[in-house]
């Protein structure tokens, strides 16, 4: 079975992305399943792979940006541009390892398929 893991990039500050939650879900008989919670490290890292088990399906990777950016003292407008990343792709090969990077500032982000 394959990896799935994640990192985050601040690029408003120029650092990786620390305390970022992120909630895992999978799409499982017609609904989205939230699997777990976590928060990315000092490296913008999750400590272990999000998921350790992955099969052929649909997942969701959501990365709550406002709350980070927020707790760097960066002032956002009210509502706020980006809130909630939600990142959805889909496992073909479980032979594979999935690594899912975001690429964020309060205004932008890039998500990408990484090695």
């Amino acid at each position: 079975m394959t990896t799935i893991t994640t990192h985050v990039l601040d690029v408003y500050h120029g650092r990786p992305a620390s305390g970022v939650k992120i909630t895992a879900s999978m799409y499982v008989e017609g609904h989205w399943e939230t699997v777990k919670t976590v928060e990315t490290n000092a490296q913008g890292r999750c400590d272990t792979p999000i998921f350790e088990q992955a099969v052929t399906g649909k997942y969701e990777l959501t990365f709550s940006v406002d709350t980070y950016f927020e707790a760097q003292g960066v002032t956002l407008a009210q509502p706020h541009f980006l809130s909630d990343i939600p990142v959805r792709f889909q496992i073909s090969d479980e032979q594979e390892h999935y690594h899912i990077p975001l690429i964020v500032s309060p205004w932008n982000y890039q998500v990408y398929r990484g090695s």
